[in-house]
């Protein structure tokens, strides 16, 4: 009883048991007492109406009541397209089996143990285990590019007990039980096993991830399936991989973060000091009871401790407006908006594969100014991933393709084709080899025609391979091209024709790739009865494995191959007698029916499997670098950005691949720390490379470590190790899991400088580093899109990195950077005329401005202009930014949100905020009679002239510090000062019925009918704004940095017109002038890209100009 009261509160939680139980159709038991288990409803639930806010109850009051709106309505609009999109989900059609026939129902009615049928193009409404399909061997096709964004088809099987039941009435009479795994996130993983019931006996059979159909996959090539559904709603494998990511942080929320507690600090300060002022001054008796301020006996009797606290809290809520509320949602706009011109830059498009960048999440725009180290895979993202066949070695020979057909090393290409021998047995089982082993998969349209591939003639038509390995495809089309052709599977037999001669191979067991083994393979029984293992996969998992056949000379083969920056795969075989298959069986099927440490036994028993191999030979594929990656690689490092390349491939491969790019220079001293076993021998090179880099300092060094010394070096020599990275220009990390590529990101992270990491990589393999730096950023490659799903940010082709970097990161700091210092400024000088003030009022609490004063300073006066700036700001011209990288330097390690930045606005802030009270109280302090008609002014009075100077001096302010000016900006920036002198006079000349006083009313007129009032707000602004003009120019003068010398360069270039949206040629609409600042935001003026997004050139109105460089700089741009 005790327990169960502690589980309904939720103390002790009930057992969760590691298996479920699956009855299909939901047939109970009848015997014996059964409690059926609870599963989850089929509902997919998006929305999270939630609002979460940086204020507290301190800072109350209506700007408060903005800020949760605005963010509640941001949130709620997100929510109700969430919960619009789940309703679509959740009310789809389906049909499922009940009762003996077909019943139409919603998704959100599927029960686990339902029996679903799915027909062709459709999508999965739930996790279904496959039980049969239209195809005799109950295989079926599906696509799962809406989970990892691999569009290759992918081949599900149904156990053969279920796959003959074809039909609804068969399938209703099914009895079987299905064990498997609770749900979890990873798609490619599920153990269970069903138990079919024929007759008097039960049959065992295994189920794994090839049964498994994933909710948001679509069904192709296949007419229709049956499957029962296991996992529903949100415990399918989709669900849990919506998955919210590990918060990210950028350096300028750490830094608003710590501003903030200083001005917080910073308002108790005052507030203690205003309410110890105020008993020290009452103190006397005649300030602490005037004769007209009388006190009221309960006043008089009150606690002293109460007063002191209540008079505490009234000075925290008049002061509270230093706290600048609205600088969260101003900044969240600008991150939201401004990640628009990313997604809208052309010169991030890809026209070829019709993709545009991609923005995943808009909160790390500013970290893209401030990376400090680059971590790039290689394959998909430095190379195409377009694999084409170059080289192989066969029996220890190296082959060519020539004229299609295998060519040893030192036959001429011009050879007639009588003198080049056809295929030898050697050769036509390697090749046999590379056709069987394989995940490749032929289009249905193809292999369902009536003759097949071929045409009468024998000739072979054009096959369309599909694989999900870019390697394999290009092995097979190889393989196919000189005379052994893979033509498709039936049921469980692939065909292949070799030189013509058809030749079909029972396939008996798959053993999958995984990263861990580096390798696959394949028992297929031979036409003669032969069972035979073919195995292919990495140099290092074949070659320990090999006890016979020419591994010496293949060894020097792979070799040469990977000094090319070829891409190398070994292939070996193994002959099976039929002792040694039973065996194999067995253990196979023990492993698979196994429910709990099935990867484990699986895994033992493949290496059981894949022994005693014999060395057929080996492959050498070229994957091609992709275009001006050598030049972004050079701009990275102009740019003060060390680059690491982390790879699984090879060390002479990978080493090939970074001299080609520029990663490595020739003149470059490469140091390496390779094939080490021991702790010992890794420390000790350890050091004696540190001793080499300190004896040559001069020279630049380079780094290639590979994934086993790496292990070594992290587990105690993490320090000496980390020392021999930095000093390094660069540094290539191969043959590396992936999990170790985190550790490495996670490493130069939590080192003591804590600098900007940014991982980009285009596989599965990349995430998990991805993930870990600071910048994610995935590439629309070949390899899926896992990386992209799971990074901040998407590009076509790395040479974009540039441009996302040196431009959009470059000024996406510098307007967030502005943004904030700007707002602490603007607040100081807000609230410290109100500090000011309790010393003329007795620290009564009496405010100097109106209560709507107040409200709308920060909502409507002051908001607009920085918002605008922080959109549009452009100090420096996109082209001069990715010519020279060097400026980025300007910008590193939060150059412009470091302590003296804020210390420099802060005490503008309070400067300008004494110049404009004590200003303001040199020309009415002592005389208040400023009108001809000797008419007294008054606190209000006072207040509002206060008021309005400010609201001047910190608009021209933000003024000041625009450098591109837009027609946007110039009527934000007037329009906010005309709206303010529009508004008090709207607001003070009229008698407002619904409030309780009328303290403005006429005052703002009267103020400006006064010629010494408009006299001290103009002399009061000039005064304010003059020093930080003359700091301005003596600091570009005297100390000038790179970006403000770019900026010089800029003089008199002629794009003028183009910088300001006010310029309007002759008969031009606003509306040109609009697309044109888009044009130039993104910074394009090339005609050719103009016309590929359909604006004529002729409606722009940068007409020709030339662009000035720097002297050492290549010719003008003439655009």
């Amino acid at each position: 009883m005790l327990r169960w009261v502690r589980q309904q509160l939720g103390f002790d939680p009930p057992h969760q048991s590691d298996t479920r139980t699956i009855y299909i159709a939901n047939r109970f038991p009848q015997h014996g007492h059964y409690v059926p288990q609870k599963f989850a409803d089929n509902r997919i639930v998006s929305s999270k109406l939630m609002i979460d806010t940086p204020t507290s109850p301190i800072t109350s009051g209506l700007p408060l009541f903005f800020v949760i709106t605005v963010t509640a309505i941001k949130q709620g609009y997100e929510d109700w397209l969430r919960h619009k999109a789940d309703n679509e989900v959740n009310g789809a059609p389906v049909y499922v089996v009940r009762s003996g026939g077909l019943v139409k129902t919603r998704s959100k009615n599927i029960r686990v143990g339902d029996i679903v049928r799915v027909a062709k193009d459709e999508t999965f409404p739930v996790d279904l285990v496959l039980l049969s399909s239209d195809r005799v061997d109950g295989s079926c096709h599906v696509t799962t590019a809406s989970l990892d964004g691999e569009t290759n088809l992918k081949t599900h099987v149904a156990v053969p007990e279920t796959a003959v039941l074809q039909s609804v009435a068969n399938l209703d009479k099914l009895v079987a039980v299905i064990e498997c795994q609770q749900p979890e996130a990873d798609l490619y993983r599920f153990v269970g096993r069903i138990t079919v019931s024929q007759q008097t006996e039960e049959i065992v059979r295994p189920l794994g991830p090839e049964s498994l159909l994933l909710r948001g996959a679509r069904l192709k090539n296949t007419k229709e399936i049956f499957g029962v559904a296991v996992y529903t709603g949100m415990e399918t494998k989709m669900a849990l991989n919506y998955k919210s990511k590990s918060q990210k942080r950028s350096a300028v929320e750490k830094s608003m973060n710590s501003f903030l507690i200083i001005y917080l600090i910073i308002l108790l300060f005052e507030a203690i000091l205003s309410t110890i002022l105020k008993y020290a001054w009452q103190a006397e008796e005649k300030w602490d009871e005037p004769w007209y301020n009388g006190k009221t006996e309960h006043e008089r009797n009150s606690s002293k401790i109460l007063r002191f606290i209540s008079d505490f809290l009234a000075f925290l809520v008049l002061y509270n407006f230093i706290i600048p509320i609205s600088l969260y949602v101003t900044v969240e706009m600008q991150k939201f908006l401004g990640s628009f011109f990313i997604g809208w830059d052309l010169d991030l498009y890809h026209e070829e594969t019709n993709q545009r960048a991609q923005v995943n999440t808009s909160d790390l725009n500013e970290e893209l100014g401030q990376v400090e180290y680059v971590f790039t895979d290689k394959t998909g993202t430095l190379t195409e991933n377009e694999m084409q066949f170059r080289e192989c070695s066969i029996n220890g020979i190296k082959y060519q393709e020539v004229n299609g057909k295998l060519t040893p090393e030192g036959f001429s290409e011009d050879s007639p084709d009588g003198n080049i021998p056809s295929l030898m047995k050697e050769e036509e089982l390697f090749l046999k080899a590379v056709c069987l082993c394989h995940t490749v998969q032929i289009n249905a349209d193809q292999t369902d025609s009536a003759d097949g591939p071929w045409h009468a003639n024998g000739i072979a038509s054009p096959l369309e391979y599909y694989a999900s390995s870019p390697d394999e495809k290009a092995l097979v089309e190889a393989a196919s091209r000189v005379g052994v052709v893979f033509t498709g599977t039936t049921g469980d037999s692939m065909e292949v024709k070799s030189l013509g001669k058809p030749e079909r191979y029972k396939l008996l067991h798959v053993l999958e790739f995984d990263p861990n083994r580096r390798r696959m393979s394949v028992i297929v029984e031979s036409p003669s009865g032969e069972k035979l293992l073919f195995t292919k996969g990495a140099e290092s998992s074949i070659l320990p494995r090999s006890k016979s056949g020419e591994i010496d000379k293949t060894r020097v083969h792979v070799d040469e191959f990977a000094l090319k920056g070829l891409r190398t795969l070994c292939v070996a075989y193994r002959r099976f007698t039929p002792e040694e298959y039973q065996e194999i069986g067995k253990r196979l099927h023990e492993a698979r029916t196994a429910l709990q440490q099935r990867e484990e036994r699986l895994s033992d028993v493949f290496n059981f499997i894949e022994r005693d191999l014999e060395l057929l030979g080996a492959t050498g594929v070229e994957d091609k670098l992709q275009d001006k990656v050598q030049e972004t690689i050079e701009a990275l490092r102009l740019a003060g950005i060390k680059v690491w390349v982390l790879t699984g491939d090879k060390h002479e491969t990978a080493v090939s691949v970074s001299l080609s790019c520029g990663h490595f220079h020739r003149t470059m001293n490469i140091l390496e720390l390779v094939q080490h076993k021991s702790d010992s021998t890794c420390a000790e090179q350890l050091r004696q490379l540190a001793k080499r880099i300190k004896e040559d300092h001069v020279i630049q060094h380079g780094l290639v470590v590979d994934g086993t010394s790496l292990s070594l070096a992290l587990r105690e020599h993490e320090k000496l190790f980390m020392e021999v990275c930095k000093n390094c220009s660069a540094v290539l990390c191969c043959r590396m899991a992936p999990l170790q590529k985190a550790k490495v990101v996670r490493l130069l992270k939590t080192s003591p400088e804590k600098p900007i990491t940014l991982a980009i990589g285009d596989g599965a393999n990349d995430v998990s580093m991805i993930q870990e730096a600071h910048v994610g950023i995935g590439i629309m490659g070949k390899e899926g899109r896992q990386a992209v799903r799971n990074s901040d940010y998407a590009i076509a082709r790395f040479k974009f990195l540039s441009k996302l970097l040196f431009v959009h990161g470059h000024f996406y700091y510098i307007r967030i950077a502005t943004l904030v210092q700007y707002f602490f400024y603007k607040n100081v000088c807000f609230i410290t005329p109100q500090f000011l003030y309790q010393f003329f009022c007795l620290f009564s609490q009496q405010t100097l401005y109106d209560s709507v004063y107040l409200t709308l300073y920060n909502i409507c006066f002051t908001s607009l202009p920085v918002l605008i700036y922080s959109l549009f700001e452009q100090h420096v011209h996109p082209h001069v930014l990715q010519s020279k990288p060097v400026l980025y330097r300007d910008i590193s390690k939060n150059a412009h949100l470091g302590f003296k930045p804020f210390l420099y606005w802060t005490i503008l802030g309070f400067f300008h905020a004494f110049v404009f009270f004590y200003g303001s109280y040199l020309l009415m302090g002592e005389d208040t009679s400023l009108l001809g008609n000797g008419q007294m002014f008054g606190n209000w009075t006072f207040g509002t002239l206060v008021f309005t100077v400010m609201v001047i001096t910190v608009t021209m302010k933000m003024a000041l510090e625009t450098h591109f000016w837009t027609w946007i900006n110039h009527f934000v920036t007037w329009g906010s000062i005309v709206f303010y002198f529009i508004f008090s006079l709207f607001y003070g000349g009229i008698i407002w019925p619904f409030l309780h006083t009328q303290d403005m009313y006429f005052v703002f007129v009267q103020l400006l009918s006064s010629g010494s009032a408009w006299f001290a707000i103009i002399l009061i602004v000039v005064a304010c704004l003059f020093i930080d003009v003359v700091k301005k120019v003596l600091y570009r003068h005297l100390r000038p940095t790179s970006t403000e010398k770019a900026q010089l360069t800029e003089t008199g270039s002629g794009i003028n017109c183009l910088d300001s949206m006010c310029c309007f040629s002759d008969g031009e609409t606003a509306c040109t002038s609009v697309r044109r600042m888009l044009e130039r935001l993104m910074g394009r003026c090339s005609p050719t890209r103009v016309n590929r997004c359909g604006i004529s050139l002729n409606s722009l109105c940068c007409r020709r100009f030339s662009y000035k460089l720097e002297p050492d700089e290549p010719a003008a741009i003439d655009v």
